[in-house]
């Protein structure tokens, strides 16, 4: 884990986080599928990975009052916050890796994660995450998950990946959700690449 820590330190230390791949100056596709699950803006929202992305001003803008940030350098989620300012103290803040960062059961009723999961190669990591998120969302709550699909690029910021379809998702996921949707991305970096992503959006089977 710490392992993992100092490379994503590194990365942030050393870039403006408008220059990182996975950039969006609009994350339009993860705001229409949270909008589409239909949950209230006082429901609690974790954004996994969110460090300094651009998604928590918008679920600001929306109205949303319960929204978490997790991210594994805590100089990302620095910047976001200096990037927020006075709003800043709306949002609840937790530098960690997802892998290791047990929640209260019943914590959330969304989990958002775009370009968290596909770093996990290996399969006691994705196990511990199943078992995170499965214990942090609440009874019939919401996962969205975006990675890089199939035809996706096969290493990401130095680092080797997984790459998924919606039915690998599922399969990883298991029984304790079920797919309600999924969409497919086109992301241009900032560089100008393109890199092709899977969304999938999935809700918890209430046992």
């Amino acid at each position: 884990m710490r392992v993992r820590v100092a490379h994503w330190e590194r990365v942030y230390a050393e870039r403006d986080p408008t220059e990182v791949s996975w950039y969006q100056a609009d994350p339009a596709l993860s705001l229409t599928l949270i909008q589409s699950t239909g949950i209230g803006h006082h429901d609690s929202i974790i954004d996994v990975g969110g460090g300094a992305s651009l998604l928590v001003d918008r679920l600001l803008d929306l109205g949303f009052t319960r929204v978490t940030i997790l991210d594994i350098a805590e100089t990302a989620l620095c910047r976001a916050k200096e990037r927020l300012g006075p709003r800043a103290t709306r949002v609840t803040w937790v530098a960690g890796d997802v892998t290791a960062t047990p929640w209260p059961a019943g914590a959330f009723e969304l989990w958002h994660d775009r370009a968290v999961f596909h770093f996990l190669t290996e399969a006691e990591d994705r196990r511990k995450y199943r078992e995170h998120v499965t214990r942090a969302l609440a009874p019939s709550g919401h996962l969205i998950i975006a990675t890089f699909a199939l035809d996706g690029p096969p290493c990401c910021s130095g680092l080797p990946i997984m790459r998924y379809n919606a039915a690998i998702l599922q399969q990883e996921l298991g029984s304790e959700f079920t797919l309600v949707e999924t969409r497919q991305e086109t992301h241009r970096t900032p560089a100008g690449a393109q890199q092709h992503f899977v969304y999938g959006r999935f809700k918890k089977i209430s046992r």
